[in-house]
């Protein structure tokens, strides 16, 4: 049951682009609250850069390669000098540590999910 939050109908939800990507590149981020830098490939729409608080269950290994999902069509924001290109998307436990979803199968980067 949803308590108060707002209903949105199918066509609000048509705007969001989640599409999946493959992260091709990790960094550090020291300066910021979120300490992966990333690059996600999203295969013919190009790649994009995101920052992520994910090092409670990931390592940069285990991110290099992996398919994830994200919000394509978000407005970027600035994180001091970084720019975040798109939003990575996952469970957030009560804990506040995050869990990465993706697909369960290798698909190709770039498609849209609905």
């Amino acid at each position: 049951m949803i308590d108060n939050r707002e209903m949105i109908d199918y066509t609000a939800f048509e705007k969001v682009e989640i599409r999946v990507g493959r992260v091709v590149q990790v960094e550090d981020f020291p300066e910021a609250r979120k300490p992966y830098r990333t690059a996600v490939d999203f295969g013919p729409l190009g790649q994009k850069r995101t920052s992520a608080q994910i090092t409670d269950f990931y390592s940069r290994d285990e991110l290099l390669g992996r398919q994830v999902l994200a919000v394509f069509n978000l407005k970027p924001k600035q994180i001091g000098k970084f720019r975040s290109e798109v939003l990575l998307l996952g469970v957030v436990l009560d804990d506040e540590r995050v869990v990465l979803i993706g697909p369960d199968r290798e698909v190709p980067a770039g498609l849209r999910i609905l």
